[in-house]
């Protein structure tokens, strides 16, 4: 598996707009952030009618299935806020870019499907935690698929714009051991 040797450069042959920084945030960080999330009214991920396994909580905003549409939701915590700001720093974005925020607790055995995210975001950046994950990414190209995967380290943040966000895919399968996201969106302007 290919992984990026510097921020802004991506893999070979992966998709364009997508950036990769292990160890984004340190150990310490990492059990703090683990623990805040630990601590949240986490709820089953809905998608209309259907219940996700994974566990999430958002900020800022939410997208409503049953309404489909956006909401807002519960202000970004000053211990997400914190976050969130060196995520703007890492991506040289001006404070307060970062709108929502989304908190994920993967169990043993939980992933999440082929998707993009929402039209009413733009940039999409995950910060890992806890354990490893493998990020698939795909695109139609003819009768088949274009495909790439990244393994997302703990601690690790990826960034995903451009032809990443918008033209390709991504989804993580099952993982292995307990996993905990943290993921921060722009909105669209």
């Amino acid at each position: 598996m290919t992984q990026l040797a510097l921020f802004d450069e991506r893999p070979a042959a992966g998709p364009d707009g997508l950036r990769y920084v292990g160890d984004f945030v340190s150990t310490e960080a990492e059990r703090e952030l683990i623990a805040h999330i630990a601590k949240l009214p986490l709820k089953p991920f809905q998608f209309g009618a259907f219940e996700g396994h994974r566990q999430v909580k958002s900020f800022g905003f939410r997208y409503d299935y049953t309404v489909q549409r956006l909401t807002e939701s519960d202000p970004i915590p000053d211990w997400l806020q914190t976050i969130a700001r060196e995520v703007e720093r890492f991506d040289e974005l001006s404070e307060g870019s970062i709108r929502q925020v989304l908190c994920t607790d993967y169990d043993v055995g939980v992933g999440i499907g082929w998707h993009r995210d929402k039209p009413h975001f733009d940039k999409v950046f995950g910060l890992s935690l806890a354990s490893p994950c493998r990020l698939r990414f795909r695109r139609r190209k003819g009768d088949g698929w274009e495909r790439f995967a990244l393994n997302a380290a703990p601690r690790s943040l990826y960034r995903m714009e451009g032809e990443a966000r918008h033209e390709w895919e991504h989804s993580i399968p099952a993982v292995e051991r307990r996993r905990y996201s943290v993921t921060f969106r722009t909105m669209k302007r």
